[in-house]
């Protein structure tokens, strides 16, 4: 692991484009890689156990992520506090963050497994979740919140180093968990038939892995981000900050995933092939939002950290590179993947009902991911400014409340998947226009502000 300065980049000084590409890119690969493993564990059950152990691992998808988003939610408040001090040079305050960050990961992600484990059913039972796929969905839902501190350590260590600028070591530590995790599947469910269980507990030991990576990373660490067992502690004021940051992205989160629970109720109610078709084409295009996605971490902590040093004019230009490159990686990369949608389809099913439910979601959402992506951008722009419960609202309404909306009021009209998928795009285009015009009056304000400090300054100068 070595020198850990030869990982990090600083933010505010230097071209910004070769920054937020050398940022960027390893982020880009890990989630790749993380969304390929996670496909991998949807093509070791649909190819080697059947097409209902499929549905069942798929139709967990909005609870999982319902479960583990506040904790990513806050994993940005981490992020943010992190990139923030170092832009200000604050190590004191930086070393109580990261030991602030890894407590509450260890306590909070504990509480959360143990909550998860005990809601699995109940929560399947409201989704309307076959009887036929039901008992394997609780299995996997039962493994899976077993090991969410897991995923929480590695969530709030890797974004220390995020906000020091190391994309790359988290994207090794991926690559090695990863491929454990693709052995492991193969070995629990063709060698010990364990089906959807040997999926889970695979996918568990990989987090396990990973945790342990991210955590000997710190502690190696000879700067400010050294993280220590002995001096686990939370400081209370840093945990407010904490969760005035985070809570709000947690809760944002959250709502993307009950509304992700009420549309995976509707595609319920098509049957356990659509079930299986839309958890194949999920996958894909997973591939899609993961590339996006990336931007929202590197417009949060190129602009956490220039805030910090408030360099506010280079946070405009963070900003637009951000959203351009997360447009056009997600064109390029979304509708390359469209036209090969039907082989990939078939590589986690060779049931062709199912690859024709798959690409009915393909159709809309690997077209118009681009609006994700620059949404995610503009959304992390503002949380590096400290605007936490703005874009939350937006998102409230945008993600939850209208697609729930459009859920009840919209898709009765015209009863299709085609019709239910396409309140993704068009919740996309609102929270882009809402949260791009109070970005747009956020720096704004914040580049009058410097003026006047500037000239408080200049005016204090010529008085001496």
């Amino acid at each position: 692991m070595g020198n850990a300065k030869k990982y990090q980049i600083d933010m505010c000084h230097g071209p910004l484009f070769n920054k937020i590409v050398i940022f960027t890119v390893p982020l880009i690969a890990a989630n790749v890689i993380a969304t390929l493993f996670n496909s991998a564990d949807m093509i070791v059950v649909g190819r080697f156990a059947s097409a209902k152990a499929l549905a069942a691992v798929g139709a967990t998808g909005g609870l999982t992520m319902l479960v583990l988003n506040l904790f990513f939610g806050l994993s940005s408040g981490v992020s943010v506090l992190s990139s923030r001090f170092i832009g200000a040079r604050d190590n004191k305050s930086l070393s109580r963050t990261v030991h602030t960050a890894m407590t509450v990961a260890v306590y909070g992600g504990t509480a959360m497994a143990i909550i998860g484990i005990i809601i699995s059913k109940p929560i399947l039972l409201l989704m309307g979740t076959p009887a036929e796929i039901l008992h394997k969905a609780c299995i996997y839902m039962w493994i899976y919140c077993a090991g969410i501190p897991f995923v929480v350590l590695y969530a709030f260590g890797s974004a220390v180093l995020r906000a020091t600028g190391d994309t790359r070591r988290p994207l090794y530590y991926m690559i090695y968990s990863g491929i454990i995790n693709v052995l492991l599947n193969l070995f629990f469910v063709i060698v010990c038939k364990l089906d959807v269980a040997g999926v889970a507990i695979a996918t568990k030991i990989a987090n396990l892995i990973s945790a342990v990576l991210v955590i000997q990373a710190l502690r190696r660490a000879t700067d400010a981000t050294h993280f220590s067992w002995r001096r686990m502690k939370i400081d209370w004021q840093l945990f407010i900050q904490m969760l005035k940051l985070g809570v709000p992205a947690g809760v944002q989160g959250s709502c993307f995933s009950i509304s992700n629970i009420i549309i995976q109720s509707s595609i319920n109610s098509f049957g356990a092939l659509a079930i299986a078709g839309n958890t194949a084409g999920s996958n894909i295009d997973g591939l899609v939002y993961m590339t996006g996605v990336c931007f929202f971490h590197t417009s949060l902590n190129f602009v956490g950290q220039n805030y910090g040093a408030k360099k506010y004019h280079r946070i405009i230009r963070a900003v637009l590179l951000s959203a351009v490159c997360a447009a056009v990686s997600d064109i390029v990369i979304g509708w390359t993947g469209l036209l090969f949608g039907r082989e990939l389809l078939g590589i986690y099913s060779t049931d062709p009902t199912v690859i024709e439910w798959g690409m009915i979601r393909l159709k809309i959402m690997m077209v118009f991911y681009f609006l994700c992506s620059t949404m995610d951008a503009i959304s992390g722009a503002l949380r590096g400014l400290g605007y936490s419960f703005i874009p939350m609202f937006v998102m409230i309404f945008c993600v939850c409340i209208f697609r729930i909306f459009w859920v009840y009021m919209i898709l009765p009209l015209n009863n299709t998947l085609s019709m239910l998928i396409s309140s993704y795009p068009v919740s996309w285009i609102i929270a882009i226009l809402i949260n791009g015009t109070i970005l747009f009056f956020a720096i704004k304000k914040l580049i009058a502000k410097r003026k006047r400090e500037i000239a408080v300054a200049k005016n204090a100068a010529l008085q001496k």
